[in-house]
């Protein structure tokens, strides 16, 4: 009866996760490798060794840019969404032994505060929200932070759930869109209907300028944010 039943549940998480938004999709991911055994661990680096592989000189500039603290400590203006997604790609392309970087990402990120109540900057208007929590999710959860500096993004986090969710800037409550649909697979849900392919390619052929090809494979939900007057500003 299991056997008979894997495969279906299987597939179910497969099409339940490909409709993730971004943040959810690396909170998720990241939750499954702190389950793996050391073995499984070293098994996976292979693997994803071998497939980021394929995009190694294309990204190559971006991230030089990324490990560079000099470069980082331009990207400070987070009201400014080129300034968001070349953050963003400097979290996905930031060095795990990169102390430094990370300590001045973190200097930017954590002023996040002062940006809302000073410029009046609105978490809720177009893809603000979203990106802010594609950015805190990745810096707290990504190696070249410290423990300390980890708690703090993750209040960060919080706080910007807490917004987004109509609950106010202070507090430790998820919902909208900070809280992790239910597996259809392992619970019987209803999954939300998934966001247009063609949409989404839409989008970024809008923001690529006449005559500008995309550097990177398209995958997944990364493309709005990844993409998105990313290329070629973020080189």
């Amino acid at each position: 009866m299991v056997e008979k039943r894997c495969p279906l549940q299987r597939d179910g998480v497969y099409r339940w996760f490909s409709e993730l938004p971004s943040p959810q999709r690396v909170e998720f991911l990241c939750g499954l490798l702190d389950l793996c055994i050391p073995l499984e661990l070293r098994f996976l680096g292979s693997c994803l060794e071998d497939l980021a592989r394929k995009d190694y000189h294309s990204l190559r500039d971006s991230e030089i840019k990324a490990n560079n603290p000099a470069d980082l400590g331009s990207l400070t203006n987070l009201t400014d969404e080129v300034v968001r997604s070349k953050l963003l790609v400097s979290l996905a392309l930031l060095g795990s032994e990169q102390r430094e970087a990370a300590g001045v990402l973190y200097r930017t990120l954590t002023h996040i505060d002062s940006i809302i109540h000073n410029y009046g900057l609105q978490l809720n208007e177009g893809r603000t929200g979203d990106e802010f929590l594609l950015l805190f999710t990745m810096a707290s959860n990504h190696p070249a932070f410290s423990f300390h500096q980890k708690q703090v993004l993750r209040q960060e986090l919080t706080q910007i759930q807490s917004s987004l969710s109509g609950g106010g800037g202070g507090g430790g409550g998820h919902g909208g869109k900070s809280a992790l649909p239910t597996c259809p697979a392992c619970h019987k849900v209803r999954p939300p209907a998934p966001p247009s392919p063609s949409g989404a390619v839409a989008e970024v052929a809008g923001r690529l300028g006449p005559g500008e090809a995309c550097p990177v494979r398209v995958r997944g939900p990364f493309v709005p944010f990844f993409l998105s007057r990313l290329w070629p500003q973020a080189r």
